[in-house]
């Protein structure tokens, strides 16, 4: 799902505990998470509803000022007919922020990491490569970065982010660094 700013605001001061959107089918279920700009928001409740049982209250935990106002705000960005009514919360940070700032790897750490790295590298080796770019030119754009692997941007992107999900790079206004984590895996990965 995408929030706007202010519903992320919202989310983690716990004064937006409801989403209202117009899908085909849900995107979302409950029980599942989002990572967002604030951290992960927790999904609790996901059901069709009729437009006309939204009340202000709704709109209110939604945070709108009336059912008429968030109900506009919906069609507007209307992905299918069908309401969904979406109880949510916030749900703490980041998993990957206290990931990648542990650099203290041990040999179990390291193991594990690299069994991770060669299951990805399974059709291609790409990943250290990619780090050893990352930790040599950081802040740099992916559009100057991927020519070096010879690669075009998106799948580069997509590369970058599974080594984010591992806590090993993290996203800068301008390009990427490697966090502790992965400057520490590579000092044990050696040259």
């Amino acid at each position: 799902m995408i929030f706007t700013a202010a519903a992320l605001e919202g989310i983690e001061a716990g004064a937006v505990t409801l989403a209202f959107r117009r899908w085909e089918q849900p995107r979302v279920r409950a029980g599942s998470s989002q990572r967002t700009a604030i951290g992960v928001v927790a999904f609790d409740a996901v059901e069709p509803v009729d437009a006309a049982s939204v009340t202000d209250a709704d709109a209110a935990a939604a945070g709108f000022a009336s059912a008429e106002r968030l109900l506009a705000f919906v069609d507007r960005k209307a992905h299918g007919p069908v309401l969904y009514r979406i109880a949510l919360r916030y749900d703490g940070a980041d998993p990957r922020l206290a990931l990648r700032v542990d650099d203290a790897l041990s040999d179990a750490d390291v193991a594990n990491l690299r069994r991770r790295l060669d299951r990805m590298d399974a059709h291609g080796a790409w990943t250290e490569a990619t780090l050893r770019l990352i930790a040599d030119r950081p802040a740099v754009v992916s559009t100057e970065l991927a020519p070096v692997l010879g690669m075009e941007r998106a799948p580069f992107k997509q590369r970058v982010r599974r080594l984010k999900e591992l806590g090993l790079t993290e996203s800068l206004e301008v390009g990427y660094r490697l966090s502790p984590r992965g400057r520490a895996l590579l000092a044990r990965l050696g040259t």
